[in-house]
């Protein structure tokens, strides 16, 4: 499977965006897909997930209430809705996937390029 992030960009604090996970080749139908985040200086950390199959969610708990992960219509589409940005959220934001949730990124089978959110004070 080969992924792709889109859906990045600069948004002032409070703010929302919706990324974008695509399977470019393949689909997430029998996948777990996971969104990570890298801030600067920092090692990629798990933000939310979703199982393709059972619809499960999951959430780090600092975006619970803000951020929703959500299956788009095709199966090789999955999107990241985030609202009341903060500018700790800012980092680069990779979507990745795996047979099983787990939330470390050593996990994760496949990997797209990231995209940036940058999210001003």
């Amino acid at each position: 499977v080969q992924l792709q992030a889109s859906g990045g960009g600069l948004v002032q604090a409070g703010g929302s965006l919706r990324l974008s996970c695509t399977a470019s080749e393949g689909s997430f139908s029998n996948y777990v897909v996971v969104w990570f985040r890298q801030a600067p200086g920092k090692e990629r950390a798990f933000v939310s997930g979703i199982n393709w199959g059972s619809g499960v969610k999951y959430y780090e708990d600092s975006v619970k209430g803000r951020f929703t992960i959500s299956r788009g219509n095709a199966v090789d589409t999955v999107y990241l809705q985030m609202n009341s940005l903060k500018p700790e959220d800012t980092g680069v934001y990779y979507c990745a996937t795996t047979l099983r949730f787990d939330a470390m990124s050593t996990a994760m089978d496949y990997w797209g390029k990231g995209t940036l959110v940058t999210v001003s004070s």
